[in-house]
């Protein structure tokens, strides 16, 4: 478990025809956000259907006739859990029934809340059909006192959720896209033909053909309906504080993806950048972890005036190591996944970039096979600071005691890596890499600067308990 796990990747399509397929092909370009499990759910405007599976996407649709899947409105979700088990009743978009009828809700985020809320509503009677953080929100919504109030969803999330969400709420004949007020994880809006598409990632609107409108704001929230497009924000604007996460940059995000204001691909080559000009070194290649490591290396390479070669082949019919649930499964992983190339590393000083380094588990091995194909010197260079703190808003290390980087020194840590030298970009390198204010991040990770309070212990018990953090990422 090297890498932290991925968070989840969400769609929402009004008024396209065939909006399943549409739906999925989205999806696709997201699957990279979640391989545990995967769901389309359609309306035709009188009636709501859906399918969801467990696994990658291709094996949730396995045989599976889009066309039964009719309507012009769709939302779907790529899953893995951080909050709630990995179990089929889990699996998103979740389909709840309220006072005002079915809907159906996709979630990317980690609500700090969602723990109290439900032991509340628990109290009080409530029956909560899955274990994920998600459902916690239909249960606010539909309490005596808020259905009432105009603007129900903006009105309940901005005043009695807490946390990291980027939700898709479909009804039978509307659609409504919100983003917390941090802006913690990204969503966007796009246009295609009669009608648009919302998704995590842009990369999502390349797969269709789609045209990329803007970013949706932080706080912003977006209905869906015959009379178009509604925008308003859930609370007062002046009181929405960005904290965009810096990790989606690092690490999620796919480099082909616009998000924060900036194309993924060009930030992580400014990494490396940077990277190269904080910590110079004298050596024959540098080499990038696949593929990760790849963007941060060009520019580490461009910037150090040193050749860029490709000393590992990755089998990309591995999964992504983490993703595995089985832990005894990831050692045999390491070594399928990755084969170095001899003649690249031989008698050479090598430097070795990957996107980040938070367990550990992995780049022992990758070193260890470097070494073992000859090379003289094997440096690691990390295109992020350290990882010292938890993560309460929607990526997997919930303790320190998963983190290298909180329980040893950097000397610590190359004597365990076995490595030359293990170098990380500074807090001031990595926010110089980017376009928006510096002020605009969460670091939390790297700080241990929150940009929200903290949950409490309870909320803390429960995500060990559940093996994974409080929202599901819901993602």
């Amino acid at each position: 478990m090297d890498k932290p796990k991925e968070e989840c990747g969400v769609v929402g399509v009004y008024n396209v025809n065939k909006a399943s397929e549409v739906a999925y092909l989205c999806m696709h370009a997201l699957q990279h956000r979640g391989q545990e499990s995967a769901g389309i759910v359609v309306s035709d405007g009188e009636n709501i259907t859906s399918k969801k599976g467990m696994g990658l996407l291709s094996n949730a649709f396995a045989n599976f006739d889009l066309t039964k899947l009719k309507g012009k409105i769709a939302t779907g979700h790529v899953r893995y859990s951080t909050t709630g088990a990995s179990k089929p009743q889990n699996t998103q978009p979740l389909v709840l029934d309220y006072s005002e009828g079915l809907v159906a809700v996709a979630h990317n985020g980690n609500l700090t809340n969602a723990k109290g809320l439900r032991d509340e509503y628990e109290a009080h009677g409530s029956i909560f059909q899955t274990s994920t953080d998600s459902e916690v929100v239909v249960h606010v919504m539909a309490k005596p006192g808020h259905v009432a109030k105009p603007n129900n969803i903006g009105h309940c999330l901005g005043h009695h959720i807490k946390g990291a969400f980027s939700f898709i709420f479909m009804f039978k004949n509307k659609m409504i896209a919100v983003r917390d007020p941090n802006g913690f994880r990204p969503l966007s809006l796009g246009k295609l033909d009669t009608g648009y598409v919302v998704a995590s990632e842009t990369v999502a609107f390349d797969q269709i053909g789609a045209e990329f409108i803007r970013e949706i704001e932080p706080g912003e929230m977006l209905t869906f309906t015959e009379s178009g497009i509604k925008s308003e924000f859930i609370i007062d604007e002046d009181k929405i504080r960005p904290s965009y996460c810096i990790f989606e940059h690092v690490y999620f995000a796919r480099p082909d993806s616009f998000i924060f204001g900036d194309t993924v691909h060009e930030v992580r080559k400014n990494l490396g950048k940077n990277l190269a000009r904080e910590h110079p070194i004298d050596a024959d290649v540098v080499i990038p972890i696949p593929d990760g490591g790849i963007s941060a290396a060009i520019g580490f390479a461009q910037a150090a005036n040193i050749p860029l070669d490709f000393g590992f082949i990755r089998n990309h019919y591995v999964g992504r190591t983490f993703l595995n649930p089985v832990q005894a499964g990831r050692s045999k992983e390491v070594h399928l996944k990755h084969n170095v190339i001899k003649n690249v590393v031989r008698d050479k000083k090598v430097i070795l970039v990957d996107d980040s380094l938070v367990r550990g588990t992995t780049m022992k091995r990758l070193v260890q096979a470097v070494k073992n194909a000859g090379a003289k010197e094997v440096h690691l260079r990390i295109p992020c600071p350290p990882h010292k703190y938890p993560c309460y808003y929607g990526v997997d290390f919930a303790t320190k005691g998963e983190l290298m980087a909180a329980n040893h020194s950097i000397e610590e840590m190359e004597h365990i890596l076995k490595i030359d030298s293990l170098r990380y970009i500074s807090i001031e390198g990595l926010l110089n890499s980017t376009s928006q204010p510096n002020n605009h991040y969460c670091t939390a990770c790297f700080t241990g600067c929150y940009p929200l309070e903290n949950p409490d212990e309870m909320t803390n018990k429960y995500r060990m308990e559940q093996g994974s953090l409080l929202t599901e990422v819901e993602s």
